[in-house]
């Protein structure tokens, strides 16, 4: 299980907004160059990321939580999304240079349509596993109380 600690910011009905800071630990990992997780870290700055979660645990606004997600369904997702582009992509290459032997332009093509063509595939697909519980982070642990003295719950004096 993959786990990220983070604060609710809002409730909204059964679910949870969870703000959590990207804590990258680049710098001490000896895969560092091969990975694309300094590459997305770089890209947010470790900078705060919102995500919904179902509120099994009657989390409140400014309660410290653990979220986690599975790695076989974070490797599922990742799969999906790097796959099913880059083989629409090859197919449709390799049809239009069998279709037009030669042909530079229609391969690139092809390869284009491909590309579109898993992207389109994968946007249905995420579309209809959007609320498939699988891929989604679930709640793993809850503060005992509120943060206090936190920007959320704190009224704003005039």
């Amino acid at each position: 299980m993959i786990e990220e600690t983070g604060t609710v910011v809002a409730v909204d009905g059964d679910q949870v907004w969870v703000q959590t800071i990207r804590q990258s630990t680049c710098g001490s990992c000896s895969a560092r160059k091969g990975c694309g997780q300094k590459a997305l870290a770089s890209i947010s700055d470790g900078k705060a990321n919102q995500v919904r979660v179902r509120n099994t645990l009657n989390a409140a606004v400014g309660q410290s939580v653990v979220i986690g997600i599975e790695e076989s369904q974070l490797l599922k997702a990742s799969l999906r999304v790097y796959a099913i582009p880059l083989v629409g992509l090859v197919v449709f290459a390799l049809l239009a240079a069998a279709i037009w032997p030669g042909s530079e332009p229609a391969t690139i093509g092809g390869g284009l349509l491909g590309l579109g063509a898993g992207l389109g595939l994968l946007f249905v697909l995420s579309r209809r596993d959007r609320h498939d519980d699988r891929f989604q982070p679930v709640m793993l642990k809850a503060a005992a109380e509120a943060v206090t003295g936190s920007v959320i719950d704190t009224p704003l004096s005039g």
